[in-house]
């Protein structure tokens, strides 16, 4: 084995290839020709001497050999980023990319003003963000946090809860007039609702009274959407009524566009929590994020802290 052929650089391919499945996405990553990935992952397996990947026409997996390998080069490449992060960090300010995934309507609406602030107050740390409401596996998508809204299942990933999202019923001033204004919950079962598409359940509401009895009522209407923001301009459209987290409408409210319904009656709240890779969470530049965005996301409407 020729020590001198294992650089970082085809570790770090391997990994990125070993996580993804698939060299033509690792190539598109890293800015790098296709060629210049097979032939990075061929120069390491000739030093070590053992296959690491097994390759098909359709996808590409590790080997054995390539399994352990991969363990190895993950704890390996961490403690080199953490050891020149701190290295840096104790000389100058914190620098390096962070790749963060964020549920798409509060990623437009709030995200991405707090990385605005973030970035004022460290101009060093890049940010690639991506929005998007569908799950995705942190490790494979080279994601460092995630911000998700609802109940995650068991994760291998650490977890930080930010609060309970607080969801409250809405329409719009025009579309009152138009059909009058539920009193009830059972009013509801007559009026046009906005459902999401996206989310299971949506054709029934179950709302808590004032006294603390359950109220289940069927939702329906014409309009189905699979995106928060839809919802949203559906709203203040006139298109319907429904439910809403607050940050999501909480300015159509203040400016008189949107209008709260029932509000003696409450529906349940939204779990929103942060998801850390492992592995990424001892770096200074993460750890600045986390901790800000934990902090600014607490504050904003209708985040109610556990």
């Amino acid at each position: 084995m020729d020590r001198s052929d294992i650089t970082l650089e085809r570790m770090r391919t391997f990994v990125r290839v070993a996580e993804r499945g698939s060299l033509s996405a690792v190539a598109r990553e890293l800015g790098i020709g296709q060629s210049t990935v097979t032939r990075q992952l061929r120069e390491l397996e000739d030093a070590l001497g053992v296959p690491l990947l097994s390759r098909t026409t359709r996808r590409t997996s590790l080997t054995d050999e390539g399994s352990r390998y991969h363990a190895d080069c993950v704890q390996i490449l961490r403690l080199v980023e953490q050891a020149g992060d701190e290295a840096r960090t104790a000389r100058d300010a914190p620098a390096g990319t962070i790749r963060l995934s964020c549920t798409a309507a509060f990623g437009v609406l709030h995200a991405t003003r707090l990385i605005f602030a973030f970035q004022a107050l460290y101009p060093d740390i890049g940010i690639d963000l991506s929005l998007t409401d569908d799950k995705v596996d942190l490790v494979r998508e080279g994601v460092d946090i995630a911000l998700r809204l609802g109940p995650l299942a068991d994760s291998s990933m650490k977890l930080r809860p930010l609060g309970q999202s607080r969801r409250l019923l809405v329409a719009a001033p025009g579309y009152l007039a138009a059909h009058g204004r539920p009193r009830i919950p059972a009013d509801l079962a007559r009026h046009q609702g906005v459902r999401m598409s996206n989310v299971a359940g949506s054709d029934r509401l179950v709302l808590e009274g004032p006294d603390g009895r359950q109220h289940e009522v069927p939702f329906g209407g014409r309009l189905r959407v699979d995106h928060g923001l839809a919802a949203r301009e559906a709203y203040a459209a006139g298109q319907g009524l429904g439910p809403s987290h607050l940050w999501l409408v909480e300015d159509l409210l203040a400016a008189g566009r949107l209008e709260e319904i029932l509000p003696d009656y409450r529906l349940p709240p939204v779990p929103f929590s942060m998801l850390i890779v492992p592995e990424r969470a001892g770096i200074a530049r993460v750890r600045l994020l986390v901790e800000f965005l934990a902090a600014e996301i607490a504050r904003l409407p209708g985040m109610d802290m556990l």
